[in-house]
């Protein structure tokens, strides 16, 4: 169970590091303003997304978890 909590914060911390590590290459790229600021809003719509579908798979993980962990309390009631 703490490897996947590890795992989960390892990659949230990927995804957070590669995402700051765009804009920062992007505000130093040699384009317009312009093309510079259409570039970071579709990035950040891109990352909003993203952050989306980590925050509702992490939401699965957990229903399952909750749900596995009420089957095994229900079994352990059985047999008590």
């Amino acid at each position: 169970m703490i490897e996947k909590d590890s795992a989960t914060g390892f990659a949230v911390g990927l995804v957070a590091g590669v995402a700051v590590g765009l804009a920062v290459g992007i505000l130093y790229a040699p384009q317009s303003g312009q093309e510079t600021r259409a570039l970071i809003r579709h990035k950040a719509e891109e990352a909003k997304d993203r952050a989306g579908e980590i925050v509702e798979e992490a939401k699965e993980r957990a229903k399952k978890i909750i749900e596995d962990a009420k089957g095994k309390a229900a079994e352990i009631a059985e047999k008590g």
